[in-house]
């Protein structure tokens, strides 16, 4: 019933570790509000039920604690602000709707092995019922994920459900979970085909610029973490469609390492929303100094996710880039268009969250802060709030140092010791991350020596500020906030008219399925509440039954 391998092990240690960060952070941060035991029931029942997913060797099993898992995030949503309980109905719909699926699937997959253990299942894709068993599963790892074009749930939950358990779940377990799932059934379950694994790259490199592109424009810090989340999501995918060892070492090391740093950045987030009250970029600014171990935690993170050395975001990214570029020197004709244009999308996606962080960094801690901000009492978090930070923040930086050492070594290569020896020297790439890390550190440090050993001028002179051609009146405060740093490019002819569709919800599944099923406004006019009129539709329903069954 239960089975411990290479890849579930390390996925159970990082549960227990995200369980652990969770509650210390919700000690302060929960405290006083409703509903404080039924909260740690369902967080203690969220881990319970991630394990049974990852160590079970049953579908049946791993179906019910897949689906009790859903329950438990629609529960643990609804606990938010006052638009969580739209978000958590939003969030039920789509990953439960996706679990629908996942029973289709799993059915066509007993049907043809008459067995529900998951190492007694090794199927080819050479047959449609296959094909579309694979994708019917794979929907529902793309739901847990918040993989498109099932994302639409995550930047909701991101905005309006408590900062712990966005950071816990969305962000932590349902990644683990979801991508999980994708490689048990891309590695062990079936044979991947190349028309499958080039779906799955198309489907990332899609995720990774539109979420992205998303993410570059928002000015709620929650939902721009929300949608880099999707994101990176992308990458992981796009690694495991690679289908060779070096791809799926990066997106599993990928999925490992987003875990890491977007629980960072949302612990860093809530902190400042703790102190502040507020999660919107126009009114924030100047907090570096004022919370200096949040500001530390979050440039890491930010440093992490937007694949800058010697981060641990560089080094799982690198491994995707190479694992596409190993399908350019040995894959076919068309195998190789679409390795270039995903390694494109990937490469380009890491500049705009580069971009999107900037923008984040200098709206939240960089910039000048304003006078409502002045008058609060802003200082850094309790111990208990910042230990998860701090904690995520190192292990990043550990992670990229010793990539090779730690996590490559013992949790991601053993992984694929079927399918190749991988190892460092391996690898078609060379990066050496302890001696990029040494160099990188050299050139700060003579940086630092050579503009302290220059002269600095000790007269100030105060003049007008010069702004767009015109002189403004001299001593007005003349900021430059972050938040409107990419607003133009919401005014690019064709860009315009995609933000235009997406803030009108034209890609959100939830959305469309919505002005799909219309049959349910005459529904909700039929059952008012009143009960004479439900006596009626009882009345009339035996009625016609009776005419039936006497016909």
């Amino acid at each position: 019933m239960f089975k411990l391998d290479a890849l579930n092990s390390f996925i159970a240690g990082a549960i227990g570790l995200f369980f652990i960060l969770a509650i210390s952070y919700s000690l302060k941060f929960m405290k006083g509000r409703k509903h404080l035991v039924l909260y740690y029931f369902y967080i203690v029942l969220s881990a319970l039920a991630s394990l049974g997913v990852v160590l079970t060797n049953n579908l049946v099993v791993l179906l019910v604690c897949w689906g009790f898992l859903g329950l438990l995030l629609y529960l643990l949503i609804n606990m938010g602000d006052s638009d969580a309980p739209q978000a958590a109905k939003k969030s039920l719909v789509i990953v439960g709707g996706t679990d629908a699926l996942m029973i289709f699937g799993i059915g066509i997959i007993y049907y043809f092995t008459q067995t529900m253990q998951l190492d007694k299942i090794r199927l080819e894709l050479n047959q449609e019922p296959l094909i579309l068993a694979y994708f019917c599963i794979a929907s529902a790892c793309f739901a847990k994920a918040g993989a498109m074009p099932y994302h639409s749930w995550v930047p909701d939950c991101a905005k309006s459900a408590p900062i712990p358990v966005t950071a816990f779940l969305p962000s932590a377990l349902d990644k683990l979970l979801g991508i999980y799932l994708l490689s048990r059934l891309s590695l062990n379950l079936f044979v991947m085909s190349k028309a499958v694994a080039m779906v799955l790259m198309i489907i990332g490199a899609i995720t990774i610029i539109a979420a992205v592109m998303m993410a570059l424009v928002q000015q709620n810090l929650k939902k721009l973490l929300g949608y880099s989340t999707v994101s990176q999501v992308g990458y992981m995918v796009l690694g495991i469609g690679t289908g060779n060892p070096i791809g799926i070492a990066g997106g599993l090391f990928h999925m490992l390492n987003h875990t890491v740093y977007k629980s960072c950045l949302f612990f860093s987030a809530g902190n400042v929303e703790y102190r502040t009250k507020t999660a919107e970029l126009d009114q924030l600014g100047g907090l570096s100094s004022l919370m200096p171990f949040t500001f530390f935690s979050f440039l890491v993170a930010s440093l992490s996710i937007s694949g800058i050395p010697p981060f641990n975001g560089f080094v799982s990214k690198w491994l995707i880039y190479q694992g596409l570029i190993q399908n350019l020197q040995f894959a076919d004709y068309s195998m190789k268009i679409i390795s270039i244009f995903c390694l494109i999308a990937a490469m380009f996606g890491s500049a705009l969250t580069l971009a999107t962080f900037m923008k984040t960094l200098h709206a939240v801690f960089l910039g000048q802060r304003l006078n409502t901000l002045k008058s609060k009492e802003i200082k850094e978090v309790s111990f208990t709030m910042l230990a998860p930070c701090l904690v995520l923040a190192v292990i990043c930086i550990i992670f990229g140092i010793f990539a090779f050492v730690l996590p490559l070594k013992y949790f991601i290569f053993p992984v694929l010791s079927v399918y190749a020896q991988l190892n460092a020297a391996s690898l078609p790439g060379h990066w050496s991350p302890v001696l990029a890390t040494i160099l990188i550190l050299i050139g700060l440090l003579t940086g630092a020596l050579l503009f302290r050993s220059g002269k600095v001028k000790s007269n100030i002179r105060e003049d007008s500020t010069f702004s767009g051609g015109e002189l403004e009146e001299q001593g007005q405060e003349a900021m430059v906030t972050g938040t409107d740093f990419y607003n133009t490019v919401q005014e690019m002819p064709f860009l315009k008219k995609v933000y235009q569709k997406a803030q009108a919800g034209t890609f959100d599944l939830y959305e469309q399925s919505r002005k799909i099923f219309k049959i349910s406004k005459v529904l909700q006019f039929l059952h008012n509440g009143v009960l004479p009129t439900y006596l009626v539709w009882i009345l009339l329903g035996m009625m016609g039954l009776f005419l039936i069954l006497i016909g």
